[in-house]
């Protein structure tokens, strides 16, 4: 039983539960909350208080992802985007992910309450509420809106990121969250386009599936509009300069022009393609407010 849970390929297993392409997204997110939070150059304590958040609320979103792997096991092994995962293929227990998924939850929340401040361990643990039990228990069966509600929980890490250096939550972070907030639909909504038949198949009552292929690409479409009004807000609120601005409305413009060619003319290899330029909106965006915060 040791020797099997201590082979390399069972280590891989469990990182696998730990969605690493995802967590590695929040974390990114969470350190541009922290980042925008200090003025100036941080020095080496508030490094060392950077890296430790950044490690706790690494460590409780891998257990809600890990525990995300778990309830879901039966509906990911439907679909071919996640039928690979450990728990879908019964190459981990029921068992070994709920305790591995307590233990990182245990051990972030310890190192978020310690080292960090109280404040930062219970929002990150009600964010591992909010995804893995009031949107993957409860919302994503329930309702077609799962993802603009579960995207709450999915918007947290800049809140997560600003709380762990300034033990509170200013408006910035709430206008972080708001970006990512609005973003969440469009991005999953392009990815369940051309997926749909995987959600289909799967019972889980996504747009596409329920409201068809147009109404989704509408939603789509509504909502990279409203994004580009909150994209506007740092600069707005005097959070940036004209550099963020810039890169902000390019990408958001760009964000929309996928947005109204999926409507106009759909194609899985464009809904794809929107679905990955989403990806890079998120990400550009926010490194061009870590540039900017740096820059002026």
């Amino acid at each position: 039983m040791m020797a099997a849970i201590a082979s390399p390929s069972t280590w891989r297993q469990y990182y696998a539960l730990t969605k690493p392409r995802v967590v590695q997204l929040i974390v990114f997110c969470a350190l541009i909350g922290m980042v925008l939070a200090v003025p100036g150059v941080p020095g080496l304590s508030e490094l060392w208080l950077g890296f430790i958040a950044c490690a706790g609320i690494w460590l409780v979103a891998g257990a809600a992802a890990a525990f995300n792997c778990l309830v879901e096991k039966t509906i990911d092994s439907k679909m071919k985007r996640t039928a690979w995962r450990p728990t879908a293929k019964g190459e981990l227990s029921d068992r070994q992910a709920l305790v591995f998924s307590a233990v990182l939850c245990f051990v972030g929340s310890v190192v978020l309450y310690v080292w960090v401040n109280p404040l930062t361990m219970w929002l990150t643990f009600a964010t591992f509420v909010g995804y893995a039990v009031i949107y993957t228990v409860i919302l994503k069966p329930l309702t077609p809106q799962n993802i603009v509600i579960g995207g709450a929980s999915g918007a947290m890490p800049p809140v997560l990121g600003w709380a762990a250096m300034t033990g509170d939550v200013g408006p910035e972070a709430l206008i972080l969250f708001l970006i990512i907030f609005l973003w969440t639909p469009p991005h999953f909504w392009a990815l369940a386009l051309y997926r749909v038949e995987d959600y289909r198949k799967s019972g889980l009552p996504m747009l596409p599936v329920t409201h068809g292929n147009e109404f989704t690409r509408l939603q789509i479409l509504l909502y990279t509009v409203v994004l580009l009004a909150a994209c506007l807000m740092p600069f707005v609120y005097g959070m940036s300069s004209w550099l963020y601005l810039g890169i902000a409305v390019v990408l958001s413009i760009g964000f929309m022009a996928y947005a109204v060619a999926l409507y106009r003319s759909y194609s899985d290899e464009l809904a794809r393609k929107t679905f990955r330029f989403s990806l890079i909106h998120l990400s550009a965006l926010f490194a061009a407010l870590l540039v900017d915060h740096y820059l002026f």
